[in-house]
């Protein structure tokens, strides 16, 4: 099947890394898909156990039983797209041996034993949707600073389009790989990039003030996560430090045209989900909050997943919890020359799984809504 062929009625799915949040609203949302079926679950961990032992909520709907990565029968699967939902460094070995440079696919020998039939395993027209940060990063200097090791995959990295779905459409459209930015990026850079594009607010001073649910920190087990050390309180972390700061700067000092910095806080608050950014700029001279709006509105007036509100309407995580909507609204700040502008996504699905599903319609040719029409559930 080329690039610009119709896609089959099913497409053959495999998720890897399948018992973390982001790898079960994977299978939730993609099991109401028309066109897809999983046919592979890994998840070494839990390897062996049927996907209802994990994720309760995902039992009676007929999925394979997860399995370890090194377990895999690769021949006959001929998978169509692979969700790589795995920690950064070890997706990028897994892909590189995903998507050969012959255009051939083949395992990387540190994961199991290469096999003379295995180019007949996963056709050279598999795609894969990363959903780890190993691919966002466009410098491998940048990536060796950030992630604390080399990239083992520079040609793939070169190669990767970054999936912020309603500003890459048209690459993500002819990729074989995309990289779905971090949840945190996500949010700013649908506020952010028209306004810097537009050189409607100066490119020095912007504040990114992050909330996230619980969700985003993983599901492993970690003391920090413990519910008598989240309920009750909100703390911030990665101080100055968080490994989104540079994919937000990469993107924002692209449309822009200059390298540029931010200053971004991510904070956890004790809820599942959601997240919610209030960010401060410095208008460009003669550039209002409502030419902020206006340029917003204009941007996102077709886009099925992005809402800029009127003036005065204020966010909420609410009003897009478990859907792939967006809310952007724009505040006038009460000092001179600046505005307030706010998002909420949910981190879970347009910060995640949800944004993934939609790249992966792209790349199909399937219409970008598909699987992912649920509304908000409120309250």
């Amino acid at each position: 099947m080329t690039q610009s062929s119709k896609p089959k009625s099913k497409l053959r799915a495999a998720i890897l890394g399948a018992s973390g949040y982001t790898g079960a609203e994977l299978i939730r949302l993609l099991q109401r898909h028309p066109h897809v079926e999983i046919v592979l679950i890994t998840a070494d961990r839990k390897a062996g156990q049927p996907i209802e032992a994990v994720f309760p909520h995902l039992g009676g709907e007929g999925l394979p039983d997860l399995i370890a990565i090194s377990d895999i029968e690769w021949a006959g699967l001929e998978l169509d797209v692979v969700f790589c939902a795995l920690p950064h460094a070890t997706s990028q070995r897994i892909i590189k041996g995903i998507l050969h440079e012959t255009g051939h696919g083949f395992i990387d020998e540190m994961i199991i034993e290469q096999t003379e039939d295995y180019a007949n395993a996963i056709h050279g027209s598999v795609k894969v949707i990363d959903l780890s940060a190993d691919f966002r990063l466009r410098d491998a200097d940048t990536y060796e600073q950030w992630y604390g090791g080399k990239h083992d995959a520079l040609s793939l990295q070169k190669e990767a389009v970054y999936g912020l779905s309603e500003h890459y459409r048209e690459d993500i459209k002819k990729a074989r790989l995309v990289a779905c930015p971090g949840c945190y990026p996500t949010a700013a850079l649908l506020a952010l990039i028209p306004l810097m594009s537009e050189k409607a607010i100066k490119k020095d001073g912007t504040i990114i003030d992050a909330k996230s649910g619980v969700t985003g920190a993983g599901r492993s087990l970690k003391e920090s996560n413990l519910f008598t050390e989240v309920s009750e309180a909100m703390h911030p972390y990665g101080i100055a430090s968080h490994r989104h700061a540079p994919e937000i700067e990469q993107e924002l000092s692209r449309a822009y045209g200059d390298d540029l910095l931010v200053t971004f806080t991510p904070h956890l608050i004790p809820m599942n989900r959601g997240e919610l950014e209030t960010i401060y700029v410095n208008l460009e001279d003669g550039k209002t909050a409502d030419d902020l709006r206006d340029i917003l509105k204009k941007q996102y007036q077709n886009e099925k997943f992005v809402t800029v509100l009127d003036e005065k309407i204020v966010p909420a995580t609410r009003n897009v919890r478990g859907s792939n909507n967006t809310q952007i609204a724009v505040f006038e700040d009460r000092v001179p020359g600046r505005a307030i502008i706010i998002a909420v996504i949910d981190n879970l699905v347009k910060g995640s799984s949800g944004q993934a599903i939609q790249n992966m319609n792209l790349m199909f040719g399937y219409e970008e809504t598909l699987g992912l029409e649920q509304m908000a559930l409120f309250p």
